[in-house]
């Protein structure tokens, strides 16, 4: 209220010059999509003389007129609801945002203007303001895991990271786990954990989540192939010797390597224990420039293949804005049956032949990695394996026909091994013997046309 005279003064000798009061309705945190109205509200005693909507921007130094009342240009009262109290006008002054946005965040201004009672000449102002808190809810929400494709480890425990990033998000939503459909009571870290600080450890009472000590067999299993490295062996999932040429003793035995179609490596070291894991959780928030906060929430522990094998994770974000909680969840799974495909189907000499790893029996997470290697020698570039999901093998030579190559697919959860063997046919368009590994001409084809030669000599003789 403006100035203003004493009942004494009013009744005597004073002349009052009008008063004005003016706020603006609150308004609880809306979501961006709706419907939002804001509300001016005005109490006087005077003449209108005009009505101003600001928008308040770049910290209060600039105000964007979003509406105007004039009164002196405008007959139009349809957006003001005004009744008579006493000898009051009590009015309302209405804007709607019919679809609110993000960047109708902010605070906002009512301005309203009066004649003075006491002089036309004098206008009397005052003003109100709110401040719109505009919500969204997040947009996507995916889980994936830091640092793949990674190998399998047998011998030496390794710390495991899921990330969950949520985006689109304002305010920040709240981000957690659960495995199995349980909530972790994980330990909040501040700092991601140096890569080469070994297994996680917490200062928490043991619990035991097995119910039963490590199997016997799996454990005798464990030890058979630490002996195995020991002598010299190595398992299936080993990369073959480096050699360039084979050993001959091999060479003249007829079978070189007892070879299964799909081998998976399952077994559990002896660092491996029945506990429950202790898992660690770190959080970062990056803002966007359109004011939404994009959060990742990082959870952290020591992998246990055993227990952790088929293990359902869930990231699950609360937010105000959502009715219920979202959600996206994983499954960490081994490797399992790798499906070859060869193109051509039937290679010839001189084809270039693509060997690709089509999927597996089980849908895998997280992603795994594929090392090539041909079995008993080197690959056709000289190298002694290859890193990737396809390998190409450029202008095949015949002596490369019932070879056998072998693809290794793991991730931290498991490794499994699959073969196929390259069978190569006659090219027409290439005459018999007269190609080497180099795809060049050599002298078989000059001792084949000789001893044809001599065959026809002696049976005309």
């Amino acid at each position: 209220m403006l100035r203003m005279c004493s009942q004494m003064q009013r009744d005597t000798y004073c002349r009052i010059p009008g008063y004005l009061t003016v706020n603006i309705e609150p308004l609880p945190p809306v979501v961006a999509g709706d419907a939002v109205t804001l509300k001016c509200n005005f109490k006087t005693d005077g003449r209108m003389r005009e009505i101003v909507w600001y928008r308040v921007t770049d910290g209060g130094t600039i105000k964007q007129k979003i509406f105007t009342f004039d009164a002196m240009f405008s007959t139009n009262y349809s957006h003001m609801e005004n009744y008579r109290k006493r000898e009051d006008l009590v009015y309302q002054s209405t804007v709607r945002l019919p679809e609110v946005r993000i960047s109708d965040n902010g605070p906002y201004e009512c301005h309203v203007g009066i004649y003075d009672r006491a002089t036309r000449e004098k206008v009397v102002l005052a003003s109100g303001n709110i401040f719109l808190n505009v919500m969204a809810p997040p947009t996507s929400i995916e889980v994936v895991a830091a640092d793949t494709p990674a190998p399998f480890s047998r011998y030496q425990a390794q710390n495991f990271t899921l990330v969950c990033i949520v985006s689109g998000g304002k305010p920040a939503p709240m981000v957690y786990f659960k495995r199995d459909g349980e909530p972790i009571d994980a330990v909040p870290l501040s700092e991601p954990p140096a890569a080469s600080s070994g297994p996680l450890q917490d200062s928490r009472p043991f619990r035991s989540l097995l119910h039963r000590d490590l199997d016997d067999t799996k454990m005798q299993k464990s030890l058979s192939l630490l002996d195995a490295e020991n002598r010299g062996g190595r398992p299936y999932t080993e990369r073959p010797s480096r050699g360039l040429t084979p050993d001959p003793n091999i060479l003249l035995q007829p079978t070189t390597e007892n070879i299964p179609e799909t081998v998976v490596s399952r077994e559990f070291p002896r660092w491996v224990h029945s506990a429950e894991p202790t898992y660690f959780l770190r959080h970062s928030r990056t803002p966007s420039s359109d004011g939404t906060v994009e959060v990742r929430a990082l959870l952290t522990w020591t992998l246990n293949p055993q227990i952790d094998n088929e293990a359902l994770f869930s990231c699950e974000v609360k937010h105000p804005a959502l009715s219920m909680p979202m959600q996206a969840e994983v499954t960490l799974v081994a490797p399992k049956g790798p499906k070859i495909v060869m193109t051509p189907s039937r290679a010839r000499v001189g084809d270039t032949v693509r060997i690709l790893v089509h999927g597996f029996q089980n849908e895998v997470f997280p992603e795994p990695m594929f090392t090539w290697t041909r079995v008993g020698s080197r690959l056709l570039d000289g190298s002694a394996e290859f890193d990737g999901k396809e390998l190409v093998l450029e202008r095949v030579p015949a002596e490369l026909n019932g070879s056998m190559y072998r693809c290794t697919a793991q991730n931290p959860l498991g490794s499994t091994d699959t073969h196929t063997r390259l069978i190569v046919f006659e090219n027409p368009n290439i005459p018999r013997g007269t190609e080497d590994s180099n795809g060049s001409i050599g002298p078989t084809g000059t001792r084949l046309t000789l001893v044809l030669a001599l065959t026809v000599i002696l049976e005309l003789t």
